[in-house]
């Protein structure tokens, strides 16, 4: 029994850290052959089958072999197999933790992923009673209400630990809601670039440093210790809750790169990404209205904030027109205003100029909505400089809503009709840069907007005008002048708007609305579904941080198959059960490998070791342990690894001589005589089996044939006698 040979501690219980190690020792036995290669006919009686007086020690070879534990307990291993158990379980949350939890009493549902519903429904209270945030609060001390405290599965120390880890700007998160808190800034330290941190790419799980890879970590580590798959459930109720929170009072998230959602990685990280851009929106939206009202000095930046401060018209007007943005879903501006002015600019602009000509715009409008001057480029007409507009950035989209709308354009088929719906579909975002390029640009013209959105549409060429001077010519493309083209049917189209009174491409409102619904009608199953490759990348980053202190080769190579194997999987949804076991299977075959190696270094004391020579030795001693299945003893039991190796022996000779105290007890005799004999015992046990192997060479059949090698081999053991010849014989005259 050497379990006790193996000193300090395995795993760890740190939030955010995944444990690693064996529970139990992972080598369960070593098996020690001592060889007498030379022996003579003389000496033969001194090994027969039931007494030798051969000493061990005295062995001029010794070879070693070490017998692994069957499936040996590793704590990374156990993990992940009840993590992926997770994967199969049917529940809901609200079948888990009740579905009273989150109903009132009365007629009144305190669903949270409807609170925003009850805002317009009439009601006898006071509308600042209404908000989300009080549905919020009302909803989380029912739940504490129906499921005492006792009953949570996470109690309260646990629970606000993983909250703070998770949302380090939370600290004010009391047990009986939120009291107060500070508006922290969501933006991140550049990503690092290495190796190790690019692999959510590969495995599209999410960055290390980011909020889905904690919150899978968490998850993990509360499946395992904390109450399992209802533990699970009760955390992420909270977490949902905590999203609907920071919603509602534009805190943005901590832990997620800025910017649209990163489709490399898993549908849940996108949808938190989602949830952000929704809130960095809404912030905006919102520190916009109430700058509009307040007062701006000329020279104030911001999207569309370009206007001349000694005009009042100019500025009650922008004033009117960020106040009159509006979060139905039909509805986000109201520009009836704005249409007015534009109406009247326009029948100014004509009873001074007449109507426009072709497709240019009226000069004398006034710009708006300028970010710089291009530099390069002038307006070909008045001659003016091209200035480039502040344009609506892009509607963010997930990797399910991108599938959703291609679903969606597919289905309008390839004819005719079909085709010119799906481009005007898709030209959204045209249309709106259009409007705004107009805007910016009193005067301009379709090429000029070519010229700056897509240059390679305007072909320029070098021609001889009419004095014989060299000038530059240039003309639309060919796929710009084909009839009833939609860069001219929008061009058209378009008013002259600035983005800051434009429709809004992307409505933050109702896709945050449906980012928090998607989150609270997820299953334990299917945040686990979503959450395993983040956890396969956590145990990937585990075993080699683990195997970098051992340096084993062979595992180097099983970690780079692991992460092939995995990237081939997980790269694709719903991956096969099989494959994903397969892939679980080869991280506790490493960690089970690792494990070994620092039992035999602890059992062979290779850290202890002073002398750098010996230590070298016995390191690699230790590593042709892991890799071969006999290994040669240099020295046999004088070397280093021979002393150790002898201790070892006489230490378990020493712990099976000592019976239990019971039995101790009832042996008659003193206690000096008991630790006599025991001091009398061998330092090896009884052999588990005897091999001799008698060499000869002698000729056969006839004295005076040629003499050939002959062999004979036996094996003893105690429940086993086998005895095997080899003989040759001399064939030329017989």
């Amino acid at each position: 029994d050497l379990d006790a040979l193996v000193g300090g501690e395995v795993g760890g219980l740190e939030f955010g850290k995944l444990p690693f190690g064996a529970c139990e020792d992972p080598i369960s036995e070593l098996h020690l052959a001592t060889t007498w290669p030379h022996l003579t006919a003389g000496t033969q009686r001194s090994f027969c089958c039931f007494y030798s007086d051969l000493d061990p020690i005295q062995a001029p070879q010794w070879s070693v072999r070490v017998r692994k534990a069957d499936n040996p307990q590793c704590l990374l291993g156990d993990f992940l197999t009840e993590f992926f158990k997770l994967c199969r379980r049917k529940e809901s949350t609200d079948e888990i933790l009740g579905r009273s939890a989150f109903e009132e009493e009365g007629k009144e549902v305190a669903d949270i992923t409807h609170a925003l519903s009850k805002l317009t429904e009439p009601a006898p209270v006071p509308i600042h009673k209404l908000s989300v945030t009080n549905m919020v609060h009302s909803a989380k001390k029912k739940i504490r209400k129906h499921r005492g405290v006792d009953e949570s599965p996470l109690n309260n120390e646990v629970l606000n630990t993983i909250l703070l880890f998770l949302f380090p700007d939370a600290a004010d998160k009391l047990a009986d809601g939120f009291e107060s808190r500070t508006s922290a800034s969501a933006g991140n330290n550049p990503p690092p670039e290495n190796e190790d941190y690019n692999l959510f790419s590969q495995f599209k799980s999410a960055p290390s440093d980011s909020l889905t890879y904690k919150l899978a970590l968490c998850l993990c580590m509360i499946n395992f210790y904390h109450g399992g798959v209802k533990g699970v459930a009760h955390l992420w109720q909270e977490f949902v809750l905590e999203m609907r929170y920071r919603w509602e009072n534009n805190y943005l998230i901590l832990g997620l790169a800025n910017g649209p959602p990163d489709l490399r990685c898993c549908l849940l990280h996108q949808k938190l990404q989602m949830l952000n851009c929704c809130i960095e929106r809404k912030k905006a939206r919102d520190e916009g209205k109430r700058g509009s009202v307040s007062d701006r000095s000329p020279g104030d930046a911001g999207r569309g904030a370009e206007h001349s401060g000694d005009n009042p018209e100019k500025e009650k007007e922008v004033g009117k027109s960020w106040e009159s943005w509006s979060d139905s879903e039909e509805e986000f501006f109201e520009c009836l205003s704005d249409t007015e002015d534009l109406k009247g600019n326009g029948q100014e602009n004509g009873k001074k100029g007449g109507a426009k000509e072709g497709n240019k715009e009226p000069v004398n409008l006034k710009p708006e909505g300028r970010l710089h001057p291009h530099g390069k480029l002038t307006l070909l007409h008045p001659g003016e400089p091209l200035y480039i507009p502040i344009t609506q950035e892009p509607a963010p989209m997930t990797e399910d809503l991108l599938e959703e709308q291609s679903e969606v354009l597919a289905k309008l088929g390839t004819s005719a009709e079909g085709a010119h719906l799906r481009a005007r579909m898709q030209s959204a975002c045209l249309l709106s840069d259009m409007e705004s390029f107009k805007a910016a640009n009193p005067g301009c013209c379709l090429e000029d907007f070519v010229r700056w959105y897509s240059p390679r549409d305007y072909i320029e060429e070098e021609v001889v005008d009419e004095k014989g001077n060299r000038v530059i010519k240039g003309e639309l493309s060919a796929r710009m002048k084909i009839p009833s083209n939609m860069w001219v049917e929008a061009w058209e189209t378009a008013k002259p708007v600035p983005a800051r009174r434009q429709k809004r491409l992307f409505d933050d409102t109702r896709e945050a609305e449906k980012v928090l619904h998607y989150l609270a009608v997820q299953k334990p199953a299917d945040l686990a579904r979503h959450l395993l490759p983040c956890i396969i990348h956590a145990a990937v980053l585990k075993v080699k941080e683990e195997e970098a202190l051992e340096d084993i080769s062979s595992v180097k190579k099983i970690i780079k198959q692991i992460i092939s194997h995995s990237s081939k999987v997980l790269r694709f949804p719903n991956p096969e059960d099989k494959k994903l076991e397969e892939i679980i299977a080869q991280i506790m075959s490493v960690e089970a490998i690792i494990a070994r190696a620092r039992s035999l270094k602890a059992k062979f004391g290779v850290e202890k070791c002073e002398n750098e020579e010996e230590k070298e030795e016995l390191q690699r001693f230790v590593n042709c342990l892991l890799d071969q299945p006999e290994v040669s003893v240099l020295g046999a039991g004088r070397g280093p690894a021979g002393s150790i190796i002898h201790k070892l022996f006489v230490n378990a000779q020493r712990v099976s001589a000592v019976p239990p105290l019971d039995e101790e007890l009832r042996r008659p005799g003193s206690g000096e005589e008991r630790r006599l004999s025991a001091g009398a015992l061998s330092d090896f046990p009884p052999p588990t089996g005897r091999e001799v192997i008698l060499r000869t060479t002698v000729p056969r059949p006839a004295p005076y044939s040629k003499a050939l090698p002959q062999r004979m081999y036996s094996v003893l053991t105690k429940e086993d006698f086998r005895l095997a010849g080899a003989f040759a014989a001399d064939t030329t005259f017989f």
